[in-house]
């Protein structure tokens, strides 16, 4: 844990006590402040109590001797309208910030030189994040990883010389965040996304701005308008401004040529890594994470012989394209963290011949925006309430089967995959749809698939998958 110091010996407000908030108010205490904290759920209030954080209505409380008000990220800060809360912080004057900008804070008193690396984009974010910490890892670095990933920032080992940090960071986060300063800021990409917290994309854009703004060293993936003009922007205001493209031979910064990561310095081009072989970050999509990962790496002091050593024993991220088995000339693909159709484009565009389990609880537009894959998809078998809209796409452009149920779509799938004789056959599970009609959350699916993947006869584990 790192104890919010910045605070000692000041009242503190807090709301939102799940996992992440429960955590940061912990910080707080250790770290001298008086903590009045509340939730809109009254088992969150509960369960905070029992775990020692005070917690009492902030409606009542004498916000004239607040020093800030810390929020949890899923609490709107602006848009469809401000909480009640953080109406009552703003009349009284009180800032509004989040638990990153607490680390920020204790960063930045206790060990500024520590390395810290803070990503974020529409898509790609927690790839990146893991590829970076286990590259570092790997090299042999003091390294921890938290964020939006998974792990409550404040929950991380103390800021001490050589201690890196490499954070993920959502738009929420970044609003919450504003001192954050990395040593190298990553924004991969911009799409429009969550606008009904931002009400804009250009308000959106100008937030997940803020990241790289801040950071000694900008990384910016220049793959769409926004982010072009995002670099060209803190370029001008002299800002150190490296870009990197998936598909784009750059003049100067480094780019992906097919799975060579190149280096571009007015226009002399030199290799400083390739992802041949490596399973795990196959596809455009993490060629831009790879080039983001390694990049960052570079500025924090690895060389490429640590950074390729790292790219080769990335093991991948669970549920995102996870590879779980081979049998001969098959090979099992999980990617249930694909809940819609634009989730699912990076695998179905990763390999050339697939057997494809889509369906689940649908999502506005379908499968439509996947139609110049179908050329990829040797036979789709369609699970759950999607089956017969999916079916209806897929028409006579997809041979098809409705399976109704994971387990018998991937024992089908299996079967008719090693009758292929053109080659490696995937059997993929990237459901382009919710799992809310089978089940709990897409976890709890992809591990349905891992499952069912175990139960084929001579099905062989892939090292390192989970």
């Amino acid at each position: 844990m790192i104890p919010a110091t910045s605070f000692a010996g000041r009242r503190v407000s807090l709301f939102g006590l799940g996992g992440s908030g429960i955590a940061t108010a912990r910080a707080l205490i250790e770290g001298g402040a008086e903590v009045q904290a509340w939730d809109d759920n009254p088992e969150s209030v509960a369960k905070a109590s029992e775990q020692g954080v005070p917690a009492s209505d902030l409606r009542q409380a004498d916000w004239a001797t607040m020093s800030a008000l810390i929020l949890s990220p899923g609490v709107p800060l602006t848009h469809p309208k401000p909480h009640w809360v953080v109406e009552l912080a703003r009349v009284s004057g009180v800032e509004v910030i989040g638990d990153v900008e607490l680390f920020v804070r204790e960063r930045n008193r206790l060990q500024m030189d520590a390395p810290f690396i803070a990503i974020t984009g529409t898509n790609g974010k927690s790839t990146t994040t893991a590829l970076t910490a286990h590259i570092l890892k790997s090299a042999g670095r003091d390294t921890q990883m938290g964020g939006n990933i998974g792990r409550a920032v404040m929950t991380l080992a103390p800021p001490t010389p050589g201690r890196h940090y490499v954070v993920e960071c959502s738009s929420y986060q970044i609003d919450l965040a504003p001192s954050i300063n990395p040593t190298a800021g990553v924004l991969l990409n911009l799409t429009p996304d969550h606008l009904d917290r931002h009400g804009t994309v250009q308000h959106y854009a100008s937030i997940k701005e803020r990241l790289v703004a801040g950071s000694d060293t900008a990384i910016i993936g220049v793959d769409d308008s926004f982010c072009v003009q995002i670099a060209d922007r803190l370029e001008r205001a002299g800002k150190d401004v490296i870009r990197i493209s998936k598909r784009l031979p750059l003049t100067d910064g480094y780019f992906a040529d097919g799975t060579n990561l190149m280096e571009a310095v007015h226009g002399r081009y030199s290799r400083v890594g390739f992802l041949e072989g490596i399973g795990s970050l196959r596809g455009q999509h993490n060629a831009q994470n790879a080039l983001a990962a390694v990049t960052a790496c570079l500025k924090v002091g690895l060389d490429l012989g640590e950074i390729q050593s790292g790219l080769e024993s990335f093991p991948g991220l669970a549920h995102r394209m996870e590879q779980v088995g081979r049998k001969g000339h098959v090979l099992f693909i999980n990617d249930s963290k694909a809940t819609n159709a634009d989730a699912a484009a990076p695998a179905l565009s990763a390999f050339p011949r697939i057997y494809w389990i889509a369906g689940g609880l649908p999502k506005e537009g379908g499968i439509e925006p996947l139609r110049g894959f179908f050329p990829r998809i040797a036979k789709a078998y369609l699970i759950g309430e999607a089956a017969p809209a999916f079916s209806a796409t897929l028409g006579e452009a997809v041979p098809y089967e409705i399976a109704g149920t994971l387990a018998s779509a991937v024992e089908r799938a299996a079967a008719e995959a090693a009758k292929d004789e053109s080659g490696e056959a995937v059997v993929l599970l990237s459901p382009a749809c919710a799992s809310f009609d089978q089940f709990k959350n897409f976890e709890v699916r992809g591990e349905a698939f891992r499952q069912a993947v175990a139960a084929i006869e001579g099905v062989k584990p892939i090292g390192g998958t989970r």
